[in-house]
């Protein structure tokens, strides 16, 4: 009872009317006491009224801090009553003044004195219900629980505050004191101030303390996990350091720095481009700086090997002179005229302009004909390195451009390790069967070629480890290929085609006595007087065990030959061995070839021409007839280019007369081209299946000891082909003495040697009228019944 009255007797002496004080930034709370600078002119005059008037004031908090002359409107409406325990007037006009928060006041109107500015406060104070109850206690014990953990992360609050709040007994007071003790921002601070129930401060203050407690907790880690780093750091930093200075005292340096200093001397020593010395240098530094075990370090320590392993400036002297070149060339190879023609011509092209930037050479030839060994020649004569690079099978741009430094264990392209493999900058560059590569998701290495094989691009070839250019123009590219076929276009159009056609059998011959012989005899251990050869034998395994347009297989046969007389001189104690025709096949076997007769035509049976990779064939085409419709029947693994013109072929015959009276459209045709198993295509057969067709309707056997070649169209005119050369010398290999072939070939008589011109008639024609007028023997000169009755 005595309590109530006491809060009633207060109550009675609140004044309604009071001065009141904008402050900045802080928001006050009953019971709290806050020391105040005051230098406005109106919260002076507002503090001398309230010392006037019972020391009170009314605390009020404004909006926004950075309005120093706040108006009504930028004050909040919630504030504290206060009395100022103590103030100091200072000589410049401003106070000190301590506050003392006494309770909640509303301000109901807001107004400014007229005479000295301060503001007039009308104010009510709201009713503060006591809590009481277990509900209450239960709140309170748990806020007191928070704040301590709050208190526990935070260093802002003393750790006795706590023990003093363990005191407090009232729920209003305790959310209030709490509020003012925690470093909330002002405008919640002033949500807390104007919550006026004590249990509703108490749950907004615990959602408060617990987003506050988040935030410390996160902060705790990221102090915690920087402080570890930092440490960590100083403490390798503080050992650095002192490894040092006692290599310093000891006059040594530790491996780094050493492997630093010898890449800064091969740097210097390697003469790079600037663009590249500059890419090194700032890798150098990068470098010093790196932890020396870190995968950081490996990559860059491979990345400043490669750099200054590179040739930049080192290369050979171009020794230029035709005639040694020529020499070097004839003991070398025999035969391929054209080939030594064109690289004599380059290399005096070379000689008068002092540099040797030009066309890229692409030999393109039969397997075995001297594509590698002439590039490696042309090295030796002009005293340059070799490096070769095979492109079979190649599938991905990186095997040409490089690999980028951002993959685990990436390198340089095979151009810039091939150069680094020379040491040259000049070398002999042979891009060897540059047909074979081909293309996936990868890339396509033909298109990265472009750059390589372009002589206006490769002065700044850029591969994607090194990132940085290098001039490949002074390298010599030299392309092998087996067809065109297989090189794109954009590609082929960089490339001067120089051709490599077939050996025909006396070069064969020539080549294996001068050169196969000695370097096989070279290789077993034999010598001359030991072991030889005559030419009926070198013959004899020409016609029986080879079959090709290069020596390569004749030379394994040789090889063969010198390995079992290498037996027999060791196993029977022999001084000499000899091979011969005679006794040949005791060394190889049975013959793997089989000469038959020269030609197997007849009725229905022509012989053909064909070109493949591996230089000419002799093909037979066959055709019969039995009971039909007149349909056309195609067999022997024929391409689509080949049955279009058999199509074309077959037209033809039907539209043409060869025998007055035949019913071709009762009977159908078939046409098959023997060896089923290896595939045939091109336009070249046309004329072929034409003779054949007309001999079997007409009943008219084709002569023996000719062979033809051309492509056929429906009005029977006869167009050129390709592989004139491979075709003819095929021919005669096989002892087929007469060809027929396009009368617009003739310019490529040239190429075939004369010395096979001379053994051989060769007969151009435009029409198959003139095919057929020299081919087909006249009706009633059959070669026996069973070829005559075959279009039966």
């Amino acid at each position: 009872m005595a309590e109530l009255q006491k809060e009633r007797r207060e109550e009675e002496k609140l004044p309604a009317t009071l001065p009141a004080i904008a402050i900045r930034d802080v928001v006050m709370f009953p019971h709290m006491a806050l020391p105040l600078s005051v230098d406005r002119p109106r919260s002076v005059a507002a503090i001398e009224q309230g010392l006037k008037a019972g020391r009170k004031v009314l605390a009020l908090t404004q909006k926004k801090p950075q309005v120093n002359e706040p108006d009504a409107g930028d004050l909040y409406q919630y504030g504290v009553l206060s009395e100022v325990a103590q103030s100091l007037k200072l000589p410049d006009g401003t106070m000190r003044v301590f506050l003392q928060g006494l309770r909640r006041a509303r301000v109901k109107s807001l107004s400014a004195d007229g005479e000295n500015g301060a503001f007039m406060a009308e104010v009510e104070y709201p009713e503060e219900k006591p809590e009481k109850g277990p509900e209450a206690t239960a709140l309170m014990r748990h806020t007191m629980e928070v704040f301590e953990q709050y208190v526990k992360l935070g260093t802002r609050i003393p750790g006795d505050s706590v023990s003093l709040l363990a005191q407090v007994e009232d729920p209003s007071r305790l959310a209030d004191t709490i509020a003012a003790n925690t470093p909330f921002n002002p405008p919640e601070r002033q949500d807390l101030l104007e919550t006026e129930g004590a249990r509703e401060r108490l749950e907004k203050l615990l959602k408060m303390l617990a987003k506050e407690i988040e935030i410390l907790d996160i902060e705790q880690k990221i102090h915690s996990r920087v402080k570890s780093q930092i440490e960590k750091s100083q403490k390798e930093y503080y050992l650095n350091e002192q490894m040092k200075a006692i290599q310093k005292e000891l006059h040594q340096k530790d491996d780094l720095a050493k492997e630093v200093d010898e890449l800064k001397k091969k740097v210097k020593q390697a003469k790079m481009s600037k663009e590249a010395e500059a890419a090194a240098e700032k890798e150098l530094q990068r470098l010093s700086r790196m932890a020396p075990f870190s995968p950081e370090s490996t990559v860059s320590r491979t990345y400043l090997d490669w750099l200054t392993a590179l040739p930049w400036s080192a290369e050979t002297k171009d020794v230029i002179d035709i005639e040694a070149a020529r020499k070097v060339l004839e003991a070398d190879h025999f035969g391929l005229k054209k080939p030594k023609d064109r690289v004599l011509e380059y290399l005096a092209v070379a000689k008068l302009t002092q540099h040797l930037r030009g066309p890229i050479l692409c030999f393109v030839g039969p397997p075995g004909v001297g594509k590698t060994s002439i590039a490696r020649s042309i090295a030796s004569a002009m005293g340059r390195k070799f490096v070769r690079m095979s492109l079979g099978g190649v599938r991905d741009e990186s095997e040409i451009r490089g690999h980028r430094r951002t993959y685990v264990a990436s390198m340089p392209g095979r151009i810039i390790q091939s150069l680094k493999k020379a040491g040259s900058r000049n070398p002999v560059f042979l891009l060897d069967e540059i047909d074979k590569m081909g293309t996936d998701w990868r890339g396509d290495p033909a298109a990265a070629l472009l750059e390589v094989l372009d002589p206006e691009q490769n002065r700044e070839f850029t591969d994607h480890f090194l990132d940085v250019p290098f001039d490949i123009s002074q390298v010599m590219f030299i392309a092998t290929a087996n067809t065109l076929y297989g090189i794109p276009v954009s590609l082929r159009d960089r490339l001067e085609i120089i051709e490599f056609s077939g050996y025909t059998h006396n070069e064969k011959i020539e080549i294996a006595r001068k050169y196969l012989v000695p370097r096989q005899l070279s290789e077993h251990g034999l010598k001359p007087q030991i072991f030889g050869a005559d030419d009926a034998a070198i013959d004899a395994a020409i016609r029986g065990y080879t079959r090709e347009a290069g020596v390569r297989n004749l030379e394994r046969e040789i090889a063969t030959l010198a390995r079992r007389a290498a037996r027999r001189i060791v196993e029977e104690k022999l001084s000499s061995v000899r091979v011969t025709a005679a006794n040949l096949h005791d060394f190889l076997g049975i013959p793997k070839f089989v000469q038959e007769k020269a030609s197997p035509n007849g009725v229905g049976v022509a012989t053909g021409l064909a070109w493949t990779e591996n230089g000419g064939e002799v093909l037979t085409v066959e055709a019969v007839g039995v009971p039909g419709k007149g349909e056309l029947m195609l067999t022997g693994k024929l391409g689509d280019v080949m049955k279009e013109s058999a199509q074309a072929a077959f037209s033809y015959v039907k539209s043409r007369d060869f025998a007055p009276g035949a019913k071709i459209a009762a009977a159908n045709f078939h046409v098959h081209v023997p060896e089923g198993a290896v595939p045939k295509d091109g336009p070249s057969a046309g004329i072929t299946i034409a003779t054949a067709l007309a001999s079997l309707v007409s009943g008219r056997p084709v002569r023996p000891d000719v062979s033809m070649t051309g492509e056929i169209t429906l009005s029977g005119r006869v167009l050129p082909i390709g592989g004139l050369k491979e075709k003819v010398i095929a021919s005669f290999r096989e002892g087929v003495k007469t060809v027929l072939f396009p009368k617009a070939n003739l310019k490529d008589l040239e190429d075939v040697p004369a010395e096979i011109r001379k053994g051989m008639r060769l007969l151009p024609v435009s029409h198959m009228d003139e095919v057929i007028s020299a081919v087909l023997a006249p009706a009633g000169r059959t070669r026996g019944a069973s070829r005559s009755s075959a279009r039966r």
